[in-house]
Formats: C-alpha cells, sequence, structure tokens
C-alpha cells in the first residue's frame, strides 16, 4: 500500500500543475464564459473522462507506445488537431442554437458538450506522456500492484484538478452572469470559444516536441 508521505508529495505536485494554466483549463473557462456554469461543469467532467481514461490505459501498459512508434503518437496528435478545428469551425458557425430554451436542445447540447470535452482530451497524446513522465516517480513495486497505484495516483490527480478548475469554472461562470446575456455577448462567447478551439488545434500541430 502506498504511503501517506507518496501521496503527500504527489497531491502537491497535482496542486502545482492543476493551477499551472493549460489546455484543459482554457477550454473549461471558455465554456463557462460562453455557455454558463452547467457547460462548464458538463466539460469538465468530459476533460476528466478522458484523462481517466489515459490512466486506465497507462495502467495496461499502452501509453508507452507513444515512445516505441512515434508515428502513432503524430497519428494521434493531428486527429487530436482536425477535431478541435472542426470544434473551432462549429463554435463560429453555430447560430442560436446556445441558447435554445427548450429542454430536448439543452439535454442534447450538454451531451455534445461533453463530448467535447471527453474527446479534446483523449485526442491529447501529450496527456498520456504527462501521465508517463510524473507517475513512475511515485511508483514502487514493492508496495503492490503498479497497476492499481496508477489508478490510485490518477484518482487524486482528478479529484485536485476538479478542485482546481471548480474555481475556475465559478469565475468565469460569473462574467456571463454579469454581463447582459443578449444576442451580443452569445455571438461574441462563441467567437472566443471558437479561437480556443482554434489555438488548442494550432499549439497540437505546431508544439510536436515532447
Amino acid at each position: 500500500m502506498m504511503d501517506i508521505q507518496t501521496i503527500l508529495l504527489f497531491s502537491a505536485a497535482s496542486f502545482a500543475l492543476a493551477v499551472t494554466p493549460g489546455p484543459d483549463m482554457i477550454l473549461v473557462a471558455a465554456r463557462s464564459a460562453a455557455q454558463g456554469r452547467l457547460a462548464g461543469w458538463v466539460t469538465q467532467f468530459g476533460v476528466s473522462a478522458g484523462s481517466a481514461f489515459h490512466a486506465i490505459i497507462l495502467a495496461l501498459g499502452l501509453s508507452q507506445l507513444f515512445l516505441a512508434i512515434p508515428y502513432a503518437y503524430d497519428m494521434v496528435r493531428y486527429l487530436g488537431a482536425i477535431y478541435l478545428l472542426y470544434l473551432a469551425w462549429q463554435a463560429f458557425t453555430a447560430g442560436d442554437s446556445f441558447s435554445s430554451q427548450s429542454s430536448s436542445a439543452k439535454r442534447l447540447s450538454l451531451l455534445t458538450i461533453f463530448r467535447q470535452g471527453f474527446f479534446s482530451n483523449l485526442l491529447n497524446p501529450k496527456v498520456a506522456l504527462f501521465y508517463l513522465a510524473l507517475f513512475p516517480q511515485f511508483l514502487d513495486p514493492e508496495k503492490g500492484a503498479v497497476a492499481l497505484q496508477i489508478l490510485v495516483l490518477a484518482a487524486i490527480f482528478l479529484i485536485i484538478d476538479f478542485a482546481v478548475h471548480g474555481v475556475v469554472i465559478w469565475i468565469a461562470g460569473s462574467v456571463r452572469s454579469l454581463s447582459a446575456n443578449g444576442h451580443s455577448f452569445a455571438k461574441w462567447s462563441r467567437y472566443f470559444l471558437g479561437l480556443v478551439f482554434g489555438g488548442l488545434a494550432a499549439r497540437l500541430i505546431f508544439d510536436g516536441q515532447r
């Protein structure tokens, strides 16, 4: 079983990483500002699900595929960039669907938002490489199954990341709440969200260093 000192050290490292602005934080903040706190929370659930999937893959040992086969890394990276560019195009060309008041439209919208958060994280191979770089420092085969240790560390990281992003969601959502929620704000918030998606895509395309 992992000792408390290892858990505390990992928690401190996770907090430091969580408060550092990155693609996930930017996406969650932009979504919250554009569509409100509920959309921000749903995005965060999607991002966390994608991150949890990466942790499971790491526990199964498959993340090392990116290190063994560089083409696999590049393929996933470009797929992620294409998906983000598609989301940017959707944001720029969306009409008033963001502000639809029907319950069915809202349910569909939340499902779409969750899916976008999930795949934006899942198709970012740097998340898998981040796990590969950070987690081994806190693993000890003599203290139990390594796969179980990875899942425990992943759970700790996700809880801390979720809490930090919760503050970001609240702050970004306040921007929307304090503004005049009219057509003009909705339009410019969609443009901002589109720019965020486009910027994340550019980062994946041009930031190929591992």
